[in-house]
């Protein structure tokens, strides 16, 4: 489900919560909305909402140190294979076939961490018979006759698992999300605190208007959150334009 409409279906189950309120409020006996239950309702919902501010500060600041670090290991891949290609081209014209493997496997790493949430599946990721197992044997295969090449083989075998490495966390952490117990908490306690403010208050258009822009504003921190939980797809997608461009095209 796309971060918006999860965010919209919030903001609609906050305002059923108000309505909920408006409809109590008038239901109920007039002894059970005396002082003693307003001063209860208010400092209950004093402590929910003290709650929910911060779990939602806490969700807002995670995501945003994880949208960080998964943005800048995106530029460190890119780094690492402008590195490895230019060591397999400074070895020779016999890295050429690992070269070409090399910018093969980039294009599916691409698929697999930008593409469809359904299309992630991990058949071909690992084991034996995969892109990177043939990149790694076509490494290891090079001969190293000299100092120069046996550093430069080691220099790329060294890049290639840093790049492996950062593949392997970027496609786990693309197929992450926010744990549906904290959203269905968060989105209930949110709406107990709407029930609570309308059930003593009467609603007039501009108190209407007010509760439709609290919800907005809460539904707007939902959709950041899980916007930035899923770094590879949506509205704040990751661009992979540097790793797209990390490596030129091979002159026939």
């Amino acid at each position: 489900v796309q971060p918006i409409w999860i965010s919209l279906t919030a903001c609609g189950v906050m305002l059923l919560g108000a309505a909920i309120g408006v409809l109590l409020r008038r239901r109920l006996p007039d002894h059970h909305l005396d002082e003693h239950a307003r001063d209860i309702v208010r400092l209950g919902a004093g402590l929910v909402g003290t709650i929910a501010a911060l779990v939602l500060g806490l969700l807002i600041n995670s995501a945003n140190s994880s949208y960080e670090v998964q943005r800048g290991e995106v530029r460190q891949i890119a780094a690492n294979l402008i590195l490895l290609d230019a060591a397999l081209d400074q070895y020779g014209p016999e890295a050429k076939p690992v070269r070409l493997l090399l910018r093969e496997a980039v294009d599916q790493m691409i698929d697999r961490i930008w593409g469809d949430r359904a299309s992630k599946d991990r058949a071909g990721l690992y084991g034996h018979g995969t892109l990177a197992s043939k990149l790694y044997a076509g490494l290891h295969a090079l001969p190293t006759g000299t100092p120069v090449k046996s550093a430069l083989v080691a220099e790329a075998l060294q890049l290639a698992v840093s790049t492996s490495q950062a593949r392997l966390a970027l496609y786990e952490q693309s197929t992450a999300g926010l744990p549906v117990p904290t959203l269905v908490v968060l989105i209930f306690w949110l709406t107990v605190l709407f029930a609570s403010y309308c059930l003593f208050s009467p609603v007039n258009p501009t108190s209407a208007v007010a509760l439709g822009l609290v919800a907005l504003s809460a539904s707007a921190a939902l959709f950041l959150i899980l916007e930035m939980v899923e770094p590879f797809s949506g509205f704040m997608q990751i661009s992979s334009a540097s790793i797209r461009a990390a490596l030129p095209s091979l002159a026939p």
